[in-house]
């Protein structure tokens, strides 16, 4: 299992009222993962319905620089 994935299953186990969204971001922060793995696990981990599709390249950009 990879890191980032790892960081988001703790975040979930501990807030399981957050949607994945917020929890893929709290995993993010503070944290020097490459554009490429944030957008990878993004697509994988986040569920579809959390975000407007039409928004998903100004989000990511917001992750990039957490």
């Amino acid at each position: 299992m990879k890191s980032l994935q790892r960081r988001f299953d703790k975040i979930a186990a501990e807030h399981q009222n957050w949607g994945s969204y917020l929890i893929f971001a709290k995993a993010l922060k503070k944290q020097k993962f490459s554009q490429r793995i944030i957008k990878m696990w993004f697509n994988k981990l986040v569920d579809k319905n959390d975000y407007d599709h039409g928004e998903k390249k100004e989000i990511l950009e917001f992750l990039y620089n957490l």
